[in-house]
């Protein structure tokens, strides 16, 4: 699930991530800002729940993906839309 938080004097917004049911050690966020070297770590809740927050430009357009435990790449079916990538799958697309 994605939530997004405006701010009026910011120029900023607040975008909070989370994943239920998922299995694994480690869930990773990338693509944000356009950068797929470096990844946003979500952490784990007590109740199982993968959480992160960043802020991200107002009026930017980004595209990502989860990567569970270092090898399989999920959309988030709460984005903005899918758009195809050069890997012949799609990526979730987060407009802001």
């Amino acid at each position: 699930m994605i939530s997004k938080t405006y701010y009026k004097t910011k120029d900023y917004c607040k975008v909070a991530f989370s994943l239920t049911n998922v299995s694994a050690s480690t869930v990773d966020i990338l693509g944000l800002k356009n950068d797929w070297d470096s990844p946003v770590s979500m952490r784990k809740g007590k109740d199982g729940l993968y959480f992160a927050s960043v802020q991200l430009p107002k009026e930017s357009i980004h595209e990502f993906k989860y990567l569970i435990d270092k090898l399989s790449w999920v959309n988030d079916s709460s984005a903005d839309g899918q758009v195809p990538n050069a890997f012949g799958s799609t990526n979730s697309v987060l407009s802001l």
